[in-house]
């Protein structure tokens, strides 16, 4: 089987922090505009969820399409994960963000004890593939929750959190390029990182300005950004610019 995800280019993190902004929007979008409600809106993403990684675990390669698919759809439920802890069992924000965080971790410990490696370029077999979205699943989940707690809870606000996660990711890729930071360890710093800072962006975009934001409404903001994921997983699948040379 040849490798199961993407290269890590710059195509990658873009489309990757507007997938997480999605799963923002577009979790808000379906709970309150459309009024499915946090319990029905979870079983109907968790239900489309499964379909994707179905399809996407019996292809045999990396196809663009698929594969994002299938992390727009996880971000949404990593999401609603995080909401209905802290929204339906009123569990504060720090504890919901410390539980997602333990499940992480262990995910990838138990991953790293089982195939002695946390490389996503070593996504060759079912198994690896299934420490993988899990792996991904609790990142999207902490994310959220994390997110929340720092710009709402603590009262950070939409902007500054975002701000402030940006710079952390920054520091990242400056001790990875100058200072020779393990690639696969701020690979996987960024990439929890780039959630709640997505989030954190999609909450500015989306809520209203009396909450902090420039209240362009969860419509509108997940239209942009699918649009802007739609052209490039588009391209991508035309130009193969993200897939390694053996499965070109």
């Amino acid at each position: 089987m040849l490798s199961k995800v993407p290269q890590v280019t710059i195509f990658f993190w873009i489309i990757k922090i507007m997938a997480t902004t999605v799963g923002e929007t577009a979790a808000d979008f379906l709970n309150d505009n459309l009024n499915f409600g946090l319990t029905n809106t979870t079983i109907f993403m968790s239900v489309l969820l499964i379909i994707a990684l179905f399809f996407q675990f019996r292809t045999k390669r990396y196809v663009p399409s698929l594969y994002w698919l299938a992390v727009v759809l996880i971000s949404v439920v990593g999401t609603l994960g995080s909401d209905n802890l802290a929204d339906n069992l009123g569990v504060p924000l720090n504890i919901t963000t410390g539980i997602f965080f333990v499940l992480m971790a262990f995910s990838f410990l138990t991953w790293y004890i089982s195939e002695r490696t946390l490389s996503i370029h070593s996504i060759y077999s079912a198994k690896r593939e299934a420490f993988y979205w899990l792996a991904i699943l609790f990142t999207f989940a902490l994310g959220t929750a994390a997110g929340d707690w720092i710009s709402e809870g603590l009262n950070l606000g939409y902007l500054n959190s975002a701000l402030m996660f940006a710079a952390i990711i920054g520091i990242v890729t400056i001790a990875h390029y100058l200072f020779k930071l393990n690639s696969v360890l701020a690979f996987w710093i960024a990439y929890i990182l780039t959630r709640p800072f997505g989030a954190s962006v999609g909450d500015y975009l989306s809520q209203s300005r009396h909450n902090g934001g420039l209240g362009l409404g969860t419509t509108g903001t997940s239209i942009i950004f699918l649009v802007v994921i739609l052209c490039l997983v588009m391209y991508l699948t035309k130009t193969k610019r993200d897939q390694s040379p053996l499965a070109i």
